[in-house]
């Protein structure tokens, strides 16, 4: 038989596929953004894993593992300017026994009473135009979350607090320079608030004319409707009407007293009207606008606190949204007398105890007169004047009113007539003077 022939198959060998440059492309940009997504995940695990051991700055000194991501939003690189305060506990604060105990107002923010907030606010003098040293804005802020609203008392410079600062003056405002020596600073006035008007104060915040003036230009100025115009001096003048204020014209506008009737009690009122245009502008932030804000403060280190970015942050955002109708101002009942050689103002007791029982102290057993240290400088049977002893209005109530419109001196009135009867036109550079040197005279 012929021999068969083997057949061998051969494969057609095909031409290896080489993909399009485009193709191509897109697999390594996958690729990259494959390894980036990873490793950001694990940058992200990194930065929120317990991993710092952290001791808090306040009184309470707790040790916890946090991590890096909490440990930037929870440091407190402000406190090093005043420190630490010690803030009443609930026994000192005196609770009433029918208050909840357990109950959480989920602020996640270190309080004696749950339910509020209270913070001291001072602002001190310029040291261009004064010592720097001295508290001439004392405002007192508790956020009432049972309540959505706010109360703030406002303390006049002047009170009179003769076993709280050795000044001869014996006034509120130098309570922080003069105060008890073996405490710091900040204390010292802590300890005047919380042993006069039994508030415990969770946390604090200071600062000066100046840096105020850059802050309200962090924030971009503030639109404020003003009902008179202010001569601060020749050449530093704001016109009455609608306008935003710079951050030195607010500057001018909250030191502003010798136009009024009652000085410096004049210029706490108008320092309400203050207030309602900034939380209006506050309310009009978003919070991309408000953090911000917060982190130039911060940066710049306009202010001293003992509250951590992300608390300021929680703070402001609690506040904007708080209804004007809701926040209640409230002076500290008194009157003002000749103390020797030295005007200051005379706390009416009782009706301060009033308004602190009512308003401040809702969760706590009322004060009474006996427990509070305050001194009054004339006795009730010497009152001359009672006419300021229920200054309180919401800041609703103020935007309507033009902010209570302070008693404007008649000299000062008579040029107000006279000199600004178109309004919002700004007076002219020799009428400035005229009234600079009528307000000297």
């Amino acid at each position: 038989m012929p021999e068969k022939k083997k057949i061998v198959s051969r494969k057609k060998e095909v031409p290896a596929q080489t993909l399009p440059e485009h193709d191509t492309a897109v697999n390594v940009w996958v690729k990259i953004i494959s390894v980036l997504l990873t490793l950001s995940l694990i940058v992200l695990m990194i930065l929120h894993a317990p991993i710092i051991e952290y001791t808090s700055a306040d009184h309470f000194n707790q040790i916890s593992q946090i991590s890096v991501m909490k440990y930037f939003k929870t440091r407190k690189p402000m406190q090093y300017i005043e420190g630490n305060i010690k803030s009443m506990n609930q026994a000192q604060a005196e609770i009433r026994e029918d208050v909840d105990k357990a109950f959480n107002d989920g602020l996640d923010l270190k309080q004696t009473i749950e339910g509020q907030f209270t913070i001291l606010f001072l602002g001190f003098d310029s040291t261009e135009n004064g010592s720097g040293n001295l508290h001439d804005v004392n405002y007192l802020v508790q956020f009432n979350l049972l309540g959505a609203g706010m109360n703030i008392l406002q303390i006049p410079r002047d009170t009179y607090m003769p076993h709280y600062t050795n000044s001869s003056t014996h006034k509120f405002n130098s309570i922080y320079a003069y105060g008890n020596q073996k405490k710091s600073n900040i204390q010292r006035v802590v300890d005047c608030v919380q042993e006069c008007f039994g508030i415990p104060v969770d946390a604090y915040v200071t600062t000066t004319c100046d840096n105020v003036a850059e802050i309200i230009d962090i924030i971009g100025g503030v639109p404020i409707e003003m009902p008179y115009p202010v001569v601060f001096e020749a050449d530093k003048v704001i016109p009455n009407g609608e306008q935003v204020l710079s951050g030195e014209e607010a500057e001018w506008f909250l030191r502003f007293r010798y136009g009024y009737q009652d000085a410096d009690i004049g210029r706490v009122q108008a320092q309400r009207l203050f207030m309602v245009a900034a939380m209006k502008k506050a309310i009009s932030m978003n919070s991309v606008q408000m953090f911000s804000a917060v982190n130039k403060v911060y940066k710049q280190e306009l202010i001293a606190t003992d509250l951590s970015m992300e608390d300021i942050s929680r703070v402001a955002d609690l506040a904007s949204h708080i209804d004007m109708a809701n926040v209640n101002v409230f002076m500290l009942p008194g009157e003002a007398v000749m103390a020797g050689d030295q005007s200051v103002w005379t706390i009416h007791k009782a009706a301060a105890l009033d308004v602190l029982n009512e308003y401040f102290r809702t969760q706590q057993v009322p004060l009474s007169e006996k427990k509070s240290m305050i001194t009054e400088y004339l006795e009730e049977d010497e009152y001359q004047s009672t006419e300021y002893d229920d200054l309180s209005a919401n800041l609703q109530e103020i935007d309507n009113n033009g902010g209570g419109n302070p008693e404007l001196k008649e000299y000062y009135k008579d040029q107000f007539d006279a000199d600004y009867d178109e309004r919002n036109q700004k007076p002219t550079e020799s009428e400035s003077e005229s009234e600079t040197e009528t307000e000297e005279d």
